[in-house]
Formats: structure tokens, C-alpha cells, sequence
């Protein structure tokens, strides 16, 4: 959506000025309030669930105290699974007097919870897989393959359901899903390793090698979820590219006061005043802020705020 605000005429002790203001929106992150991502998450929750309750009966077949164990890991994350697809659903809903952006960053809320999780579960699945290696304890080997091929199995449908999405929060649940479908993959692999060989070693070892890797990669989309948290600019967008596409645009004479962030990883906001020379016509006027929501949304940004003010106007702002 792209609007004009009538300039209205002031005066200071160096004369008159016009200020103009403008914002623009993408109509497709707006007003098109997709729940797809929430209910992608609600999907890989209600599998988790399920599944958990499988390896607490499947715990008590084999007489594993590592899988009932691992089940109550799983009871953890179907936890953070819920509180994921709580805090997506939550992000869907419009702005009000509270939040005037609305509430999508709810769902970085969700990414970082879910974030903090996984690092400690992985810490204690490190430690764990250290004292058994000196110490390797006996399973039962067919039990364990059954579960193992039914945890890459539900685990897997839950994964390749939230690959589609590309939400923080998504990203952080399918590392949490992944984790559990290569942990469950060393199980299969260690049981039939353990079953032709009888060197139980075999699956502490599998598990430091898969909780280092997600622990690598949860750090990653940690790091890139603080920084939309606290609102750096978008990696994949260039500030000094965007400086460079507003002083090119014809009768814009200098801009200043220019801001970047983004809102959740997906919808990016700008502002930004522009500075034109006193002789321009309000209908040159009205094409710059056209010519600057344009340039905008080619690069990406779906939300902008333009302040145009003319040559002799003293910025109101301090920081300009």
C-alpha cells in the first residue's frame, strides 16, 4: 500500500519549510496473514507428542534405560514445540495499542526459547555419551532398531513438513527435529553395528559427533536471531547500496537519519529522511515517494517511512 500525507506548511525563524511524509507496505506481508508456518508447527508437535508416548512404552519393552531416558528428552521438546507453535500462531495477530507492528517478533521469542533448549540438550547429551564410552551399557538390539526406524520416520515427515517454511522460528524447530532424526539414525546404525559386532561404543560416540553438529548449527541461527532481536540491519542487504539508490534518485539532493532492521527475519522496515531543493513542485514531490517505495521493494523492503524535507529545513531531530 502506498500513500501520500499532504505537506503542510510551517514556519520558523529562517522561514517556510514542507515536510512530507510517506509509508509504504507490501500488501503480501500486511494484510495476507498467512497461518501455514503455525500450522506447520503445529503438525511437528502433535507427531513429537505421539512419538514420545511410543518410546515410553518402547523404553519399558526393551528394558532401555537410555531410551526412557531419550523419551524424556522428547517430553522436553514436544514442551518447546508447543511453546513454538504458540508463539507462531501469536505472531499472526494484527497491531493494536500495545503492539503497534503487531506481534510477528513473537515468534523470534519462540526461536530463542527453543534456541536455549536445544544447546543445553545437547550439552547433556555430550556428557552423557562421554561417561558411557567407558562405560558402554547393553541394550536390546532388536527393540532398539524397531524404535529407531520408527523415530526417522516420524521425525523425518515432521522435518520435511517445516523445511518449506523459513521463519526463525522454523528454522530452530527443524534443527530441534533433525537432531532427534539423526540421533534416532545413530541408533539404527550403532544397534546394528551392536548386533553383528558387540563393540557398544559404537552409539556414545555417534551421539558427541550428532550433538556437536546441531550444537554448530543452532549457534549459527542463534546469533542470526539476536541480531534481528536487536535490530542490525539485514545481512543480505547492503546499507551503503540503499544511501547510494536514494542520492540517485532525480531532485533528491542528500538523505540523513536513515535506519534499517528488520521486524522478524522476513519483513524488513526503513526510514529515512530526504532532503530536496525548495523550488521543486508538490507534483515532483509525489514522484520521488513513488520513486523511493519502488527502489525499495526491489531490494527487498517491505515497510518504508520517508520524511521529505526541504533544503533550508532544520531537521527536527537531534541525531541528524
Amino acid at each position: 500500500m502506498q500513500h501520500l500525507v499532504d505537506a503542510t506548511s510551517l514556519r520558523s525563524d529562517i522561514g517556510t519549510f514542507v515536510s512530507l511524509e510517506s509509508h509504504c507496505m507490501s500488501h503480501n506481508h500486511l494484510h495476507h496473514h498467512n497461518t501455514e508456518d503455525s500450522d506447520r508447527i503445529g503438525f511437528a508437535f502433535f507427531l513429537n507428542l505421539i512419538f514420545t508416548i511410543i518410546e515410553f512404552f518402547g523404553g519399558l519393552w526393551t528394558n532401555s534405560v537410555a531410551i526412557i531416558s531419550d523419551a524424556l528428552h522428547d517430553l522436553g521438546d514436544s514442551v518447546a514445540l508447543g511453546m513454538a507453535w504458540y508463539f507462531q500462531r501469536l505472531s499472526h495477530r494484527k497491531k493494536d495499542n500495545v503492539y503497534s507492528y503487531g506481534y510477528r517478533r513473537f515468534s523470534l521469542l519462540g526461536a530463542l526459547i527453543n534456541s536455549i533448549i536445544l544447546i543445553i540438550g545437547s550439552v547433556f547429551i555430550i556428557r552423557e555419551a562421554l561417561l558411557r564410552i567407558g562405560n558402554p551399557e547393553p541394550t536390546h538390539v532388536p527393540g532398539m532398531i524397531i524404535l529407531a526406524v520408527l523415530g526417522i520416520l516420524f521425525n523425518g515427515a515432521a522435518v520435511l513438513k517445516l523445511k518449506k517454511g523459513n521463519s526463525h522460528n522454523e528454522r530452530v524447530v527443524t534443527w530441534h527435529l533433525l537432531e532427534d532424526v539423526l540421533g534416532w539414525t545413530a541408533v539404527l546404525m550403532g544397534s546394528i553395528v551392536i548386533y553383528f559386532t558387540g563393540w557398544y561404543q559404537i552409539d556414545p560416540w555417534l551421539s558427541i559427533f550428532i550433538a556437536a553438529f546441531i550444537l554448530f548449527n543452532v549457534y549459527k541461527n542463534l546469533k542470526s536471531t539476536l541480531k534481528v532481536v536487536l535490530q542490525a540491519v539485514p545481512d543480505h542487504i547492503d546499507l551503503e547500496k540503499i544511501n547510494n539508490i536514494l542520492k540517485n534518485i532525480d531532485d533528491i539532493i542528500a538523505i540523513h537519519d536513515l535506519h534499517l532492521w528488520s521486524l522478524d527475519g522476513n519483513r524488513n522496515i526503513l526510514t529515512v529522511h530526504v532532503v530536496v531543493s525548495r523550488e521543486i513542485t508538490k507534483e515532483s514531490l509525489a514522484d520521488i515517494n513513488r520513486k523511493v517505495h519502488q527502489e525499495m521493494h526491489e531490494v527487498g523492503i517491505d515497510h518504508c517511512t520517508v520524511e521529505i524535507e526541504h533544503a533550508d529545513m532544520p531537521c527536527a531531530l537531534v541525531d541528524c
